[in-house]
Parts: C-alpha cells; sequence; structure tokens
C-alpha cells in the first residue's frame, strides 16, 4: 500500500539565512560544552543546486565526546509546539553517505542529553525521508515522545568518529493520509 504524505507545517525551506521559516535561528553546538574535542561548522549556501543549511566537521569520542549538532526551536517564544495533527517529520537530505539522527527535544527532557531520535542514512543524491514520530527512540529518559509537546529539533552527527557531511534543504511535519 503506497502512503499519502500531506505536509501539515514547514519548519524550514531554508530560503533565508538569517532565520528559520519559522522565525527562529539555527545554532551549532558540539560536545565541546561538556569538553569534548569535536569540532565543525554550519554554513547556509547552496548544495547540490539547492539552498541549504550545511553540517560539516569531525567526530571525536575523546574526552567523553562524540557529536555535531545543528539545532532550531520550534517556537520562537519558546513555547511547546503541539504537533499533534502531524504523523512525523519530513527531512530532506544529502551528504556522505553516513548515518545521521533527527533529534527532537519536549518539554520533557529536562537534561542536556535527553532527547528522541529518529537514525537517517545520507545519500550524496537529495532525498526525502519520512520519520514516524512512533518511530523516535527515547535518549536517556523514561518518558515516551509526545508530540503536543516538541520545544526543538536538531540534525546530529553522533557516535561515529571521523568526518562529518550532512546538508539539509527542507524540514517540515507530515501526515500520512493514507486510507
Amino acid at each position: 500500500m503506497t502512503a499519502h504524505i500531506e505536509e501539515v507545517f514547514l519548519i524550514d525551506d531554508f530560503a533565508d539565512a538569517e532565520q528559520a521559516s519559522n522565525g527562529a535561528r539555527w545554532q551549532y553546538i558540539s560536545d565541546r560544552v561538556m569538553g569534548g574535542v569535536s569540532d565543525g561548522t554550519a554554513h547556509h549556501g547552496p548544495v547540490g543546486g539547492r539552498l541549504a543549511l550545511e553540517l560539516c566537521g569531525t567526530v571525536s569520542l575523546d574526552n567523553n565526546g562524540g557529536f555535531i549538532q545543528i539545532a532550531l526551536d520550534l517556537n520562537t517564544a519558546g513555547a511547546a509546539m503541539d504537533a499533534g495533527r502531524a504523523s512525523g517529520v519530513a527531512v530532506c537530505l544529502c551528504g556522505d553517505d553516513g548515518r545521521y539522527a533527527i533529534n527532537l527535544r519536549t518539554t520533557d527532557t529536562q537534561r542536556p542529553w535527553q532527547s528522541y531520535r529518529s537514525q537517517v542514512d545520507s545519500t550524496r543524491d537529495w532525498k526525502t525521508h519520512y520519520l514516524p514520530f512512533s518511530g523516535f527512540q527515547a535518549h536517556r529518559i523514561e518518558s515516551p515522545l509526545n508530540s503536543h509537546r516538541l520545544r526543538r529539533i536538531g540534525l546530529i552527527a553522533i557516535g561515529d568518529p571521523g568526518a562529518a557531511r550532512v546538508a539539509i534543504c527542507r524540514l517540515a511535519l507530515y501526515r500520512d493520509v493514507s486510507p
């Protein structure tokens, strides 16, 4: 059976280098905030013929580190976003054939190491991945993902030492309207 997908909320189409479509600003974060030594950058510009935000760097497990990330608040006022009408996250990305993750944070994730993750494999060509909320795994938190209380979304290279290069050109919430 073929899924019928409907976009219900555009998070970012990366047309504006200064702010996301929702009005918030992307942030680059690495394990250096906790003493790690991973290093990277986030750059907005053309990638493979599309405007995108590209995360590049080197992930190192030294000093208990192991990640580089770009993240975005889903509400500019800092409040939770109710994504209850959505089925999941649609992300169009390309990269170095590496494995990455989409990270979600909710009002339940009070500690910096807590999140909900869904892995996504990058390819050299642009590809849209549909990640259902039911497929996000709780990381260092007992509470299940509550899509009515989303606060932040991120694209992260984590736990796999070495070079990382991935670009994202569209990010949205989708609903599966299959009969």
